[in-house]
C-alpha cells in the first residue's frame, strides 16, 4: 500500500535536513550557540592566588618599577643641583616611582652623587653624559636605601588591597562598584601608618651616621618627650594625598579594565589592558591630588628645617594653613605646581607596577591550576 503523494513525508532542503510529517508543523533547527563575550557573566572558574604569591608578585613589580622610573628622577635632581647647587642641610625629594623620600644634602664637596659636575644641556644630554662619564650604574644612584622603605610599603599596600577586595566581594557581591574605593582607602591608610615611623628614622639616619644603639636612644628620647604620636609626624598630609589618590586610582582602574575587556570581548584582561588602565587611572588621580602633594612636600621640608635647627614648630604649619599661604602667594595655580613632571613620573610608574603585578598573579594562577589537575 502506498501513501498518497500529499501524505508522504518530505525532506527539507538545506543544511537542517529534518523530516516533515504530514499534518505536523516543520521542526526548526536549533540556533548555533552564541559565545558569551560579557566579562561580567560566568566565565571559567577563578583559581585563587595565595597571599604569599601576591606578596611575591607585588615585590617583583615594585623592584621593576623602581628600576625603570628612578633614572628619570636621578637626572631631574642632577639638573636641579646644576642650576641651583645644594648647600649642606638642603632638603630635596627623591622618587623611585613607588614613594617620595625626603633626602638631605650632607656633604659640602662634590663627593655625593647629586653634586657631581656634569655641565648638562638638557635631559637627554644628561642621560648620555652620565652613562658615558660615570657608567650606567649612576642612573640608579641613591636607590638601595629608599627600597628598604618603598618595597615593604608597596607589598603591604597591594596585598592588603587584594585581600580586602576578596573579603568585601564575598560579603557584598561581585558587582558592587564601591569595593575598589573602600579597599583602596583601607589598604593605603594601613601602608602609610606602618611606614611613616620608618621613613622618619631613615631621614634621621641619613642626616647623621647613627649606630643602632644611638638610634634606639634617639627614638626613645623622642617618644618620652613628645609621645608615640611624634613618630607619625607628617602622617596627616601623606594620608590626605595618598588616600584620595588610592581611592580614585583603584575605582578608575577597575572600571577601565572591565570596559576594555568588554570592548575586546575578553573574560580576562591582557597585559596591555592592565598597562593602559593603570596609566590612565594613575594620571587622573595624580592631577586631582596634586595640591595635597605640593602641601606634603612643603610640610616635609619645613618640618626637617625646624627639627634640624631645633626651632619650635610654628602654629601655621597645619595642612590647610600651608595651602592658604600657597594660594595667597602664588594664586590657585600654585597648588598645581609641577603638574607635568608629576604626570611624567606617575603614569609610567602606575602602568608598570600594576601590569607587572597582574602578570605575576596570572603566572601563579596558572601554576596553581596545574597543581589542581595532578
Amino acid at each position: 500500500m502506498q501513501l498518497a503523494p500529499s501524505a508522504r513525508p518530505t525532506r527539507l532542503r538545506g543544511p537542517s535536513r529534518l523530516l516533515r510529517l504530514p499534518g505536523l508543523p516543520a521542526l526548526q533547527p536549533l540556533p548555533p550557540p552564541v559565545k558569551n563575550m560579557d566579562p561580567e557573566a560566568e566565565g571559567p572558574p577563578i583559581i585563587k592566588v595565595t597571599p604569599l604569591q601576591q606578596m611575591l608578585a607585588s615585590c617583583t613589580g615594585a623592584i621593576l618599577t623602581s628600576l625603570m622610573v628612578t633614572p628619570f628622577d636621578v637626572v631631574k635632581i642632577r639638573l636641579q643641583a646644576q642650576n641651583n647647587p645644594f648647600p649642606k642641610g638642603k632638603c630635596f625629594l627623591y622618587s623611585n616611582g613607588l614613594m617620595d623620600h625626603l633626602c638631605v644634602c650632607e656633604e659640602e664637596g662634590s663627593k655625593a652623587w647629586y653634586k657631581k659636575p656634569g655641565r648638562f644641556q638638557g635631559t637627554l644630554d644628561a642621560f648620555l653624559k652620565i652613562i658615558r662619564n660615570e657608567g650606567i650604574k649612576s642612573l640608579w644612584s641613591g636607590l638601595p636605601p629608599t627600597l628598604v622603605m618603598a618595597v615593604p610599603a608597596t607589598v603591604i599596600y597591594f596585598t592588603c588591597y587584594d585581600q580586602l577586595t576578596a573579603l568585601l566581594r564575598s560579603k557584598l557581591g561581585e558587582n558592587e562598584s564601591r569595593i575598589p574605593i573602600v579597599a583602596g582607602i583601607l589598604a593605603r591608610v594601613g601602608a602609610v601608618t606602618v611606614i611613616s615611623p620608618l621613613e622618619l628614622i631613615r631621614t634621621k639616619m641619613q642626616s647623621k651616621k647613627f649606630s643602632y644603639e644611638e638610634l634606639h636612644q634617639l627614638v626613645s628620647k623622642k617618644v618620652s618627650e613628645d609621645g608615640w604620636i611624634s613618630l607619625w609626624r607628617g602622617w596627616a598630609p601623606t594620608v590626605l594625598r595618598d588616600v584620595p589618590f588610592s581611592a580614585m586610582y583603584w575605582y578608575n582602574y577597575e572600571v577601565l579594565k572591565k570596559w576594555l575587556c568588554a570592548k575586546s570581548g575578553l573574560y580576562e584582561p591582557t597585559f596591555m589592558i592592565n598597562f593602559t588602565s593603570g596609566a590612565l587611572s594613575g594620571s587622573f588621580a595624580a592631577v586631582v591630588t596634586l595640591p595635597f602633594d605640593v602641601v606634603k612636600t612643603q610640610k616635609q621640608t619645613q618640618l626637617w628645617i625646624y627639627e634640624s635647627r631645633k626651632i619650635s614648630m610654628p602654629l601655621q604649619m597645619s595642612t590647610w594653613a600651608i595651602m592658604k599661604n600657597i594660594v595667597a602667594k602664588n594664586g590657585f595655580s600654585g597648588l598645581f605646581t609641577g603638574l607635568i613632571p608629576r604626570l611624567i613620573k606617575i603614569a609610567p610608574a602606575c602602568a608598570v607596577m600594576i601590569s607587572t603585578y597582574e602578570f605575576g598573579k596570572s603566572f601563579f594562577q596558572k601554576q596553581n591550576a596545574r597543581r589542581q589537575q595532578y
